[in-house]
């Protein structure tokens, strides 16, 4: 049984997909967002992608 957890994520494109690897990153002691550059399954792209709920409106 895979104990990763998993997060839904959507790309820059729009697609929403889920990945066991979205570290959460920091620049020193300030967090740098919630936006990370990752692979999208979709479109085979590197893609800013951003967990689901946390879009910008």
């Amino acid at each position: 049984m895979d104990s990763m957890e998993r997060t839904v994520v959507r790309c820059a494109e729009g697609h929403v997909f889920s990945t066991g690897t979205f570290p959460m990153q920091q620049l020193g002691t300030e967090r740098i967002g919630p936006g990370r550059l990752i692979r999208c399954p979709r479109c085979a792209r590197l893609r800013h992608a951003v967990p689901v709920g946390h879009e910008r409106r």
